[in-house]
């Protein structure tokens, strides 16, 4: 799908690869460009400079995602792209608290569902739509240093493949995008990880990627190529799993408390 003349709507817009994605749609000639997160003053500079609209709110609510896709609607019409890409990072194993195991959940995984349950119905009618789900290298390998965050991604790879088969030979082109290390404000926080080992990219490398596989309508779109290799090796799980501890004891990542 070319984004030309279509209405895209974009979370997570108020940085990062959100915000790139954003730019970069605007740039590509969209008919509309709506912009969603929590960060409600830089949300607003971002809408502001590439002529779109801010809708500030919590995606991790059904209701939110519901009222940013009736303001899009409202503003532009029916919505042809849903670039779900919000995400947190949180640490801690399985002994992380409960908010934030239901924050990751929330956000990773039920945000998706909420924006496929608004839109495929209108999306089968018109027998086109995209949904773009970011999830992370993460959900295809592994998160030493969050079981929160490596588990939800896993579920929202799995969320996108379902979409996939069920829809994607009625008109509907789902994707989703696995990347390592970018440079972010969320991989600043967490500093050095295991996932740089094949280098960090910038925002504006990552958009470049998702505008050629959603020319393609290409599924899983990869920003490292080196995943690929990871995921073939994964297939001999008990060895995998045996490299990675010794990654873990490499690094010195996840370890925290329980090393």
């Amino acid at each position: 799908m070319k984004v030309k003349d279509k209405v895209c709507v974009v979370t997570g817009a108020a940085g990062g690869i959100g915000e790139a994605i954003a730019r970069r749609y605007a740039r590509e000639g969209a008919k509309g460009v709506v912009v969603a997160d929590m960060d409600a003053d830089r949300l607003e500079k971002v809408a502001k400079d590439i002529g779109g609209l801010a809708v500030a709110g919590d995606i991790g609510r059904e209701s939110e995602v519901k009222r940013l896709i009736a303001e899009a609607e409202k503003k532009y019409g029916p919505v042809d792209v849903f670039f779900s890409n919000a995400g947190i990072g949180r640490g801690g194993h399985e002994d992380a608290s409960d908010k934030d195991w239901a924050d990751s959940w929330a956000i990773h995984v039920m945000a998706h569902v909420y924006a496929a349950r608004a839109l495929v119905p209108g999306m089968l009618e018109r027998k086109s739509g995209y949904l773009l789900n970011t999830a992370s290298a993460a959900g295809l390998l592994a998160s030493m240093g969050s079981a929160p965050y490596g588990v939800t991604k896993h579920a929202g790879v799995a969320l996108a493949e379902h979409l996939s088969i069920q829809y994607g030979d009625r008109g509907i082109a789902v994707s989703v995008l696995c990347p390592q290390a970018v440079d972010t404000n969320m991989l600043r926080m967490a500093g050095s990880t295991a996932a740089s080992v094949d280098g960090v990219l910038n925002t504006d490398a990552v958009a470049q990627t998702v505008i050629e596989a959603m020319d393609e309508e290409r599924f899983l779109i990869l920003t490292h190529p080196e995943v690929k290799d990871y995921m073939a090796r994964k297939l001999d799980r008990d060895r995998w799993l045996r490299g990675m501890r010794r990654l873990r004891d490499k690094t010195g990542e996840g370890q925290g408390k329980r090393a």
